[in-house]
């Protein structure tokens, strides 16, 4: 799931492993203490603690028998998992100051048919493959093959920092309102473009003729990246339902669509994927065609 379509820029590995830990813990930490104080309280303990911790602790769960195995096969299987686990949770959260709202009940449904419908997806491709190549050295170390498990744990956590502040909030939610219809419309067509992108992608390549070329048909023929730009959408349209029910330091909770905006452009998806372009058809003139005539993300036709 990190990054759900193509994975983590190979620097992050070579980092010191103990940094890399540090860091997400440390970023987990603060955003917890930012958002969380309006949360229902378990224990003496935000709901939104409990909900950081549910993402790591999965995460860690499932690397023992994976790291056993030294199989990746079931990564993106456990990101989806994570995921309705948190759902589950923030909602009964939630429920114990008042019970769910229908603002809840709709994010959260958002988010079930978001993740199960790539988990699918991304399972049925790996087997497809047999594997996936981003883990050929890590999966042979233990404890390096733990930290693409934990930066799931934080993708989980930082994508789905709205769905969890809206659900365990203390209180009453406000009725349904315009914020919500553009959200949800928002949703709808950010979870259309990735769909249909996913399903053209994997239909191209399902053709023996297409193998060793890239594909320029479908929406692929108006955006390179049209799989992330539904990607980014969808997030913002789950963003947008929080307009009208938080507030001061919850609205920190728009880091959500921001750090998938940033990551899918700035660090892993689109550069990985570019380079990776480049080394294959650089040299092609049809490919550099297809580059300077279509859009890098947005579907807007260059002049």
């Amino acid at each position: 799931f990190f990054h759900p379509h193509d994975g983590i820029p190979d620097p992050l590995w070579s980092r010191g492993l103990g940094d890399v830990y540090k860091r997400q813990l440390l970023i987990i930490g603060i955003i917890v203490s930012a958002v969380g104080n309006n949360s229902v309280e378990i224990n003496g303990y935000s709901a939104v603690l409990y909900c950081a911790i549910i993402c790591i602790g999965v995460q860690w769960l499932a690397w023992i028998p994976a790291s056993i195995k030294q199989t990746e096969r079931f990564y993106d299987l456990t990101g989806g998992l994570t995921y309705l686990t948190v759902v589950v949770f923030s909602l009964w959260a939630g429920s114990i100051s008042e019970p769910p709202s229908l603002r809840e009940l709709i994010i959260s449904t958002l988010v079930v048919i978001w993740s199960l419908r790539l988990s699918v997806f991304l399972y049925n491709r790996i087997h497809r493959a047999g594997k996936d190549g981003r883990f050929d050295e890590l999966k042979t170390s233990p404890i390096r093959f733990l930290v693409p498990w934990t930066i799931q744990g934080l993708w989980v956590f930082l994508t789905m920092i709205v769905v969890i502040v809206i659900n365990s909030q203390n209180g009453s939610s406000p009725t349904l309102g315009i914020w919500d219809g553009i959200g949800m419309a928002v949703w709808i067509l950010g979870f259309t473009i990735e769909v249909l992108a996913d399903n053209q992608k994997t239909a191209f390549n399902a053709v023996s003729e297409n193998k060793g070329k890239w594909i320029d048909s479908g929406l692929w023929s108006i955006s390179r990246h049209p799989n992330y730009l539904g990607e980014i959408l969808l997030w913002t349209g789950i963003a947008i339902f929080g307009i009208s029910c938080l507030t001061g330091l919850e609205l920190l909770t728009w880091i959500s669509p921001v750090f998938i905006y940033l990551l899918l452009t700035k660090v892993s998806g689109i550069p990985i994927l570019d380079r990776r372009a480049l080394e294959k058809w650089g040299d092609d003139p049809e490919y550099q065609k297809y580059r300077a005539r279509t859009p890098l993300l947005l579907p807007i036709r260059k002049k």
